[in-house]
């Protein structure tokens, strides 16, 4: 048998591209055996791509190399290349004023964004994904997740129920879910994981909400990578769980990474939601840790939507000399623009 050569080699690398290879694959690939020359050369010809930037030492002991996906430069003013405007997104609303969020027309979204909601259990994170889902039904949404079916893949009463008190054909509702003849203007896939390969490409996606099993939730890292490398034209709504008071969702860091924005969810005093933006990518001015407060009426009904800010007084600790705080009654934040508390009246139906 003829001794292998760097040509052989460079073309067999060139159809993985981007993946993992150790000598003994690459022995085995090319029936290569012990005690030839070609078994001790392939190790000098892997040694010479690295030299030449076609893969590179993983660092492991087993001979591991990455192949490198080999680029080619981008050209950007000698071609004609079209300069799309900004994906037209309609944000949850105010229901007693009708009037989207107020950092609405602020932030900025493309195609291809991702939004990250990450909230603290039972507080409204599926309200705002359903928001989102119904504001913007005429572009016909996907939703995915374990809040919107069961294992036997039906749709659950709850989610149901929220459809129901968000339906323009009843008593409160403004959403119109169905087209003329009656067919979903919404997409529901039984989806509760591998979340990434079922998006649909140019779709608004809503993925509420993202759980790793094993508990590795550092991986959701890698789970919004791959959402949003599918999300082509379209945009995705992903939601996960968040620890109260934190600053970023369960997974930390690794899950601010690949989001365009970042909403954060926790309790505002004893009764309503507190919403700080904790991460934009685009806007047209600074909104970037901004903190808003609402209550939820029927489990969909955002009301009272305002901004809010920390209490001055206590320092936002919600306490002055071991009493509540008598501007903030406890709350931390009062509204912007005034001393007014936050809202004290108890939530009429459970978040």
């Amino acid at each position: 048998m003829a001794e292998i050569t760097t040509i052989e080699i460079k073309d067999y690398l060139s159809q993985i591209q981007g993946k993992e290879i150790t000598l003994s694959d690459l022995r085995k690939e090319f029936n290569i055996l012990p005690g030839t020359k070609s078994f001790d050369a392939i190790r000098n010809i892997m040694f010479q791509l690295a030299e030449q930037r076609i893969v590179r030492p993983t660092g492991r002991r087993n001979g591991a190399y990455k192949v490198i996906t080999q680029i080619l430069p981008v050209p950007i003013f000698s071609v004609q290349r079209e300069r799309r405007p900004p994906f037209e997104l309609i944000f949850p609303r105010n229901y007693e004023t009708m009037m989207e969020m107020d950092f609405a027309n602020d932030v900025v979204i493309r195609e291809g964004d991702l939004i990250l909601i990450s909230g603290v259990s039972n507080y409204g994170k599926t309200t705002l994904a359903m928001n989102f889902c119904g504001e913007n039904i005429d572009k016909h949404p996907v939703l995915m997740g374990n809040e919107y079916t069961n294992p036997e893949c039906e749709p659950l009463p709850r989610f149901l129920n929220r459809l129901d008190a968000m339906d323009l054909n009843k008593d409160g509702g403004w959403v119109n879910w169905v087209d003329v003849d009656g067919n979903d203007k919404f997409t529901l896939l039984p989806v509760r994981d591998d979340f990434a390969e079922h998006i649909v490409k140019d779709k608004i996606n809503i993925i509420d909400w993202i759980n790793i099993e094993t508990g590795e939730h550092y991986m959701i890292g890698m789970v919004l990578d791959g959402i949003k490398r599918n999300n082509g034209r379209g945009v995705s709504i992903a939601v996960i769980q968040k620890a109260e008071g934190a600053t970023a969702g369960r997974g930390g860091q690794f899950t601010k990474d690949f989001a365009d924005l970042e909403l954060l969810i926790d309790k505002l005093g004893k009764n309503e939601i507190l919403l700080t933006i904790g991460k934009c990518k685009e806007y047209t001015k600074p909104v970037i840790g901004k903190t808003y407060g609402y209550s939820i009426f029927k489990g969909v009904k955002i009301m009272n939507f305002r901004e809010v800010k920390k209490c001055g007084r206590c320092h936002a600790t919600g306490y002055i000399k071991g009493a509540e705080c008598d501007t903030c009654q406890g709350s931390k934040y009062i509204d912007c623009g005034g001393s007014g508390y936050v809202s004290k009246k108890p939530l009429q139906e459970e978040l």
